[in-house]
Parts: C-alpha cells; sequence; structure tokens
C-alpha cells in the first residue's frame, strides 16, 4: 500500500512526503486505514517496523479535525514511553512528519531541564510525549491537567511492564476522559495477555494486529554466535572489526563497568567510539546519540538502557560483547540493525560467564543461531587478551590484606633506609634452671 492512497489532510502527506515514505510497511498497511476511520488499535510487529508513523499518522488527522482548546497547559494528545530515548525519538519522529501541522508538541522525562521542560508544558501544547514518572510528577503539581486528552498511546506497552511502570501507568490512564471520548493505540513489539488485558481496560473494543507474530526477529538479520573464551573476546572483537565490512556498529555490554573498559580499549585502539548507560548525564547521553545518527560516531557501545528507543537507519551490524541474560533484551538489541526493509548482521558472543542463556534465546527466537568457531588468525594479534584476575576473599566478601609474607616480599623483612642488616644469630631460649639442672630447651 501506498501513502498516497489513503485519505489524508494536506499538511499529514506534505509531511510525510518531506520524510521520503511513500511505501507502508506492514503494520502501517494493516493499523492505517482502521486508526484513520476512529477505530482503537492494539499492534504487535517487530521493532523498527515502522509502528511510530502507525501512530503518529492518525494522531496529527485527529487533532487537525478539531479546535484547540481555550483550557491552559491541557495537551490534546498523550504519547507514553517507558524510557527518555524512546520519548526523544518519538518526538524526533514527530516533529519530522508534523512539520507542516502547526501543533505544538514537547517531551518530558527525568534527568535533565526540570524547570525548562515545567516552564514550556505551562504553555499551549498539543502532543505531550513523556515518561511516566515524571509526567506524574508534573500532573501531583498541577502543571498541566489531562481532562482535553483525545489521542493516547502507549508505546513499547511489555516495557512497561518489565520495568515496573504498570502503577504508574494506570494511574495516568484512570485521569483520562473515558475511553469512548478519546482514540487509543497501543504498540508493541511484543503483544502478550497482559498488554491486552490494559488494552481491553482502558480502550474502546480495539483492533488487534499482528504483523509475523510467529516469527520474533526481523527477516533481514545475519546471526552469527561464536563460542569464545572470555579472556579472548576483546581479540576477536579487533578481529571481527578488520574482517567485517561495517559502516555504523552497536556494541552491547551487560554492565556499565564492561561497557567503560571496552570503550576505553576501542579509543585506545585508534577506533572513534563513545559510550551510553543509564547513569551518563542526560544531555551527554542525547548530544552521543546525535553523532551517532549523524554517522560523526561509527562505534556506539551501550548498555540494554539503549536497546529500546533508538532509531538509527544505518546501523550495519549489531555485536552482543555479551550475550543477554533476557531472551527478549535480544530481540529489542538486534532490532537495532535491519530497519525500515535494510539488511544487517548481529553477532553474538557466548563466553563461559554467559552462556547459560543461550538456550533460553534460541527457544524464544525459534531458531538455532549459526555458530562460526574463531580460528587463530581471526584473533587479533595488536592487543593483549583481556585478564581477569580473582581477588582474594575473605569474610563478607572483603578483600583480604596481602600476608607478612607477601607485605615484605623477597628482600625478607622492612627495616630503616641506611641501616645495616643484622648479624646477630638467634640464640636458643632456655626454660630457666630448676631444681634438678637446666631444664629443656
Amino acid at each position: 500500500m501506498r501513502f498516497e492512497s489513503l485519505s489524508l489532510l494536506d499538511p499529514v502527506r506534505k509531511g510525510i512526503e518531506a520524510a521520503g515514505f511513500t511505501e507502508c510497511t506492514p503494520i502501517q498497511a494493516e493499523a492505517l486505514p482502521l486508526a484513520l476511520a476512529g477505530r482503537d488499535v492494539a499492534g504487535q510487529a517487530q521493532t523498527g517496523s515502522g509502528k511510530t508513523a502507525a501512530f503518529l499518522v492518525p494522531l496529527f488527522t485527529r487533532l487537525l479535525g478539531s479546535k484547540r482548546p481555550t483550557i491552559p497547559s491541557a495537551p490534546r494528545a498523550l504519547v507514553l514511553a517507558p524510557t527518555r530515548e524512546l520519548a526523544v525519538q518519538i518526538l524526533w519522529d514527530a516533529e519530522l512528519l508534523g512539520q507542516f501541522t502547526g501543533l505544538a508538541m514537547l517531551a518530558v522525562y527525568g534527568g535533565v531541564d526540570y524547570q525548562k521542560q515545567r516552564d514550556a508544558l505551562q504553555k499551549n501544547v498539543d502532543i505531550l510525549v513523556g515518561t511516566p514518572g515524571r509526567l506524574i510528577d508534573y500532573l501531583k503539581q498541577g502543571v498541566y491537567e489531562l481532562s482535553q486528552i483525545q489521542v493516547l498511546v502507549v508505546d513499547e506497552a511489555d516495557r512497561m511492564f518489565d520495568m515496573g511502570f504498570i502503577k504508574d501507568l494506570r494511574f495516568l490512564l484512570r485521569r483520562l476522559p473515558p475511553y469512548h471520548k478519546r482514540q487509543s493505540f497501543l504498540f508493541s513489539a511484543t503483544l502478550s495477555f497482559r498488554e491486552m488485558e490494559l488494552s481491553y481496560e482502558f480502550m474502546n473494543n480495539p483492533a488487534r494486529i499482528a504483523i509475523a507474530p510467529e516469527q520474533v526477529t526481523v527477516d533481514r538479520v545475519d546471526h552469527l554466535l561464536f563460542h569464545v573464551e572470555k579472556r579472548e573476546k576483546l581479540r576477536l572483537l579487533f578481529g571481527l572489526l578488520k574482517r567485517e565490512e561495517w559502516e555504523r556498529i552497536l556494541i552491547f555490554s551487560n554492565t556499565k563497568i564492561g561497557a567503560e573498559r571496552l570503550t576505553e580499549r576501542l579509543k585506545r585502539q585508534g577506533y572513534q567510539a563513545d559510550l551510553i548507560s543509564g547513569d551518563i548525564d542526560q544531555r551527554k547521553r542525547l548530544r552521543i546519540i546525535a553523532q551517532f545518527k549523524e554517522g560523526k560516531l561509527p562505534i556506539l557501545v551501550a548498555t540494554d538502557v539503549a536497546s529500546r528507543g533508538l532509531h538509527v537507519e544505518a546501523v550495519s551490524h549489531v555485536i552482543n560483547y555479551d550475550l543477554p541474560q533476557d531472551p527478549e533484551d535480544y530481540v529489542h538489541r538486534i532490532g537495532r540493525t535491519a530497519r525500515a526493509g535494510a539488511a544487517g548482521k548481529a553477532i553474538s558472543f557466548a563466553d563461559e560467564e554467559y552462556v547459560l542463556s543461550l538456550e533460553a534465546i534460541e527457544r524464544y527466537i525459534g531458531f538455532k543461531i549459526p555458530v562460526e568457531w574463531a580460528e587463530a588468525s581471526l584473533l587479533s594479534l595488536d592487543v593483549v587478551a583481556d585478564a581477569y584476575p580473582v581477588a582474594r576473599r575473605g569474610f563478607g566478601g572483603q578483600q583480604k590484606p596481602p600476608s607478612p609474607t607477601q607485605s615484605r616480599g623477597p628482600a625478607g623483612p622492612s627495616r630503616k633506609p641506611g641501616a645495616r642488616p643484622s648479624n646477630r644469630r638467634r640464640r636458643r631460649r632456655t626454660s630457666p634452671p630448676g631444681p634438678n639442672g637446666p631444664g629443656p630447651g
């Protein structure tokens, strides 16, 4: 289906043309006719399949067909996202597709610009995108109200459950106008019973759309798995960077410390790389993501905080430096490549620490990941293999101090600088003499 075959308002059509979209993706082809006719939609589709445009186009259409309320600080559309990165990405997409609509848009999220976002929210905002925590904070202060909401969108609903936001989500939804007075959309990469139960509770008889639900992963991703010792992973990574024809790489680590260490080693070898993780300042994180999207930063190392909401078209490779422990995280990680119909490659390292999660991942995605054994020629000789020393631990997990023998070292007991070594021999101690003579030594 082509966008030109849909009955779209001119401002919406111009935005789609400016974004370069001509053909609808499968989820858009299924959802848009229903949504433009006024139906509520609960959609399941693979990551990177165009879910965002599937709810933004009908959202713009509905708002342009109604008058802006006279009540100040009363947005007309509410878009809920589980993470800051996803909220920012939705805003970017909305500004691109809605650049000719004249609608005022704002994203609010934690970690940055508290007062600035608060002041902007008090003005006339048509479309409000945000994370549940910051939205509830401002709502309890009376900064804005939800009485004029005409369109509700819950994006990545499964992630809302996984991250423990379901109570916050219900808090917001219960303060909206009744479901028959608004149009609602719920989209997610996975759509199970709990998400559908939420949709039946807060939506008006939604049409359920599932695009290829039997295939969890993206079609055009080439999967590859290496069984490798933990200490050899770094050499294998640099060997692959030399062998593969890559344009932009996203590397995932399971821990923040591991991601920091890996980024530092990449920089030492002359690669232009940077890191995003949960505790990095939000301004810096957005700047790094922008550089990655613009092609100025070819390698981005990330923890799972970036596996949702990071929308970059030209990611040629995703590397799981650490195999994820949650099978759904594997799907969301590799969904960062092969977006919008492009091809991509997902390479995973299974070491002795994380290999136990491999069986659950393969069961979840429905197939065995092809294995390639790393030959010695593939391991880069330009970098020393990682060493993982095991610290001596005492009670309570505290590291034991070195023993007196270790602290003295090979030179024997420590002595003051300049002091001569003693030549005195230790005399044999004897016990004081008893009534029958000297005691034993």
